[in-house]
């Protein structure tokens, strides 16, 4: 639960060094550049050394050559000697985009064509079987062929009194799923009267407008300029891809120099300068700090000053999360909240713990819990989604609590073979469906919802303390004096109602009372423990007024954060319940249907209940808890860098 050590970097120096300082601050894949402003506050006659990036222009010219050559961007190891400057790249880009693009206009203008051509070729096909002389009609001066398509149940309706087809020659040529493709022909002087009648039989016109052919000669006149097409295509494809075959290793030894020397250009835009001085700033790892520091200091005229992010936290250091192995997959919960300030807690260990043991308990089925494990590892092995780390551990304890529940794909005795036959116990350890366990199962939810506030107040205790907030470890509500309110409350409630005990007596009670007083003064209180000369309220009637209403509410988020747990409870009993169902549908389906509605009725409720159970979890992590000790407001720690491959 701990974040990596960061360093502050300030580096001052002539401004011809600039130039050399970025590309070691760039090669060092560690440097995470910042504003000069956030580190020195009198920044009078300052002005930034690069205003604008330059090779951003010619990185996005290759980077849309590369796309029409499907080349993969990817940074390279390139020869040593290969050093060309901004011009060179700048020529090099422009030059192999214009000549990438012309092949892909004809490209795209082939394709265009060839799609037409296909199209009208497919149309064309639907006309071909025509019973009669059409070339002859096609001829006629004074007849107009339409070709098209209308609805199969609105062909009953031509030649009827509202829709006369006296002047219409009307031929079906093609039957296709629920349209018939046909052809009519009508007198030039009643072409407007057709079409207005065609329409309101939703007559869809062939995309190919007027033919002025026979369909069987200008369906093989497409089928040849078809083939044509097809074949300029894959002559110009063929080039294209000999093109990316020959070229991929110099364009992408360009395209890595070019995104070199843009990222030294982004770490010289944080730069500042005045007269012949630059200054610049940023953050390290503390593994590489030492090693780069003395580099540094080996170029002529530049100074460099290092101190510990821990010694700046009012210049709010970025923040570089580190778990273990175990820990890790659960990181993406945490990113996805927010990262930690750089000496707040990093709830990582916290949640993979949590959010482990309550997925367990919510989605507690052996069979379920390898379903989720495997779905876990496809998603991640083959499509590198981060749920899928976190999928797998959840449906391992799924499978650990399914055991415990007796519960097998649903069938809640599945585990008696190992209970009463190899450990020779009576009964498995929980009875999931028994009335006695469904009491005993909410008080213990409830119960886990406390003991689970009880710790996310103490790790805010502990924040507080690491960030010198000791009035807020104190007094505040998730504070100290939070817990002793709500601990006592709790575990006086619980002796009444589990171990039939009374331990509210008068000095029990007046340790809540004195606790809740504390925490009703938190805020004056907090500064003067804080050395806060200005503590005291402006007026200490609004302020006594304002904190009644900020009581209640924090007296009822005890109380709904506390009721939240019951959901734990509830899906666990939802889980049977949903079984059951699946199993009574099976049954009534007979011996056919039983094994189908068995295997799609468990896929379905798997996969409902886990995701249904993944974003409760989740929920109970941020609202219930997250809230009570954690901010998420710090920032990454992202430095700018090229990860090089082998090429």
């Amino acid at each position: 639960m701990s974040v990596e050590n960061i360093k502050a970097f300030s580096i001052i120096g002539h401004k011809k060094r600039l130039d050399d300082v970025c590309v070691i601050l760039g090669r060092s894949k560690s440097f995470q550049p910042d504003e000069v402003s956030n580190f020195y506050s009198d920044m009078v006659g300052f002005n930034r050394a690069a205003s604008q990036n330059v090779f951003s222009e010619p990185m996005a010219r290759i980077s849309s050559v590369m796309k029409i050559l499907s080349i993969e961007p990817r940074y390279i190891h390139t020869k040593k000697k290969f050093k060309p400057n901004y011009e060179t790249i700048d020529d090099y880009s422009k030059r192999l985009l214009n000549k990438v693009q012309s092949w892909e206009d004809k490209r795209a203008s082939l394709q265009e064509e060839y799609n037409e051509c296909k199209r009208a070729r497919e149309e064309t096909s639907h006309f071909v079987s025509i019973d009669a002389n059409i070339e002859e009609l096609l001829e006629m001066d004074y007849v107009k062929a339409v070709f098209g398509r209308i609805p199969k149940e609105n062909l009953k309706k031509l030649g009827t009194e509202n829709y006369n087809m006296d002047y219409i020659e009307f031929i079906p040529c093609k039957e296709e799923g629920s349209y018939v493709w046909a052809v009519y022909f009508v007198p030039i002087t009643m072409y407007d009267k057709a079409e207005r009648l065609f329409s309101r039989l939703y007559f869809e016109k062939s995309t190919f407008g007027d033919m002025d052919e026979a369909p069987e000669k200008r369906y093989k006149r497409l089928k040849a300029d078809v083939e044509k097409l097809k074949s300029k295509l894959d002559q110009i494809n063929e080039k294209i891809a000999d093109y990316a075959n020959e070229k991929e290793k110099k364009i992408l030894s360009y395209y890595t120099k070019a995104s070199e020397y843009n990222l030294f250009l982004t770490i010289r835009t944080h730069a500042m300068e005045r007269g012949n001085s630059f200054v610049l700033t940023g953050w390290m790892s503390e593994k590489k700090a030492d090693s780069i520091r003395r580099r540094l200091e080996k170029i002529e005229s530049v100074e460099v000053s290092v101190s510990n992010a821990k010694d700046e936290l009012q210049l709010n250091p970025p923040v570089k999360l580190k778990n273990n192995p175990l820990t890790r997959p659960f990181q993406f919960y945490t990113e996805m909240y927010g990262v930690p300030k750089y000496k707040e807690i990093d709830p990582t260990a916290f949640i993979a713990i949590t959010y482990f043991t309550l997925f367990g308990i919510m989605f507690g089925d052996v069979g379920h819990g390898l379903c989720v494990i495997l779905a876990g590892a496809f998603m991640w092995f083959n499509r590198k989604m981060a749920i899928g780390k976190i999928l797998m551990p959840c449906g391992f304890s799924g499978m650990i609590f399914g055991a415990l529940y007796g519960s097998v794909f649903g069938f809640e005795n599945g585990m008696d073979w190992f209970y009463k036959g190899i450990l020779h116990m009576k009964e498995k350890p929980i009875e999931v469906m028994s009335p006695e366990f469904t009491s005993k199962l909410l008080l213990l939810t409830v119960g886990i919802g406390m003991v689970l506030l009880c710790l996310a107040m103490c790790l805010n205790i502990y924040t507080s303390i690491r960030q010198g907030n000791v009035g807020k470890a104190i007094f505040d509500t998730s504070g100290l004096c939070g817990i002793v309110f709500y601990g006592m409350l709790c575990a006086g409630l619980a002796g009444l109602i589990v171990f039939n005990t009374n331990l509210f007596s008068l000095p029990y009670i007046l340790v809540i009372v004195i606790a809740f007083i504390l925490m009703f003064l938190r805020e004056p209180l907090s500064k003067l423990v804080n050395g806060d000369k200005d503590w005291a309220p402006e007026s200490w009637g609004g302020f006594i007024l304002e904190n009644v209403f900020e009581s209640i509410e924090v007296l009822l988020s005890y109380v709904s954060n506390t009721m939240s747990f019951l959901r734990v409870a509830a899906f666990v009993l939802v889980h049977a319940g949903m079984m059951q169902v699946v199993f009574t549908l099976a049954e009534t389906s007979g011996s056919i249907g039983y094994y189908p509605v068995m295997v799609i009725g468990n896929l379905l409720v798997c996969a409902l209940e886990a995701l249904l159970v993944s974003i409760q979890v989740l929920r109970l992590e941020y609202y219930e808890m997250f809230s009570r000790f954690y901010s998420g407001e710090g920032r990454p720690y992202e430095p700018v860098k090229l990860s090089l491959v082998k090429n």
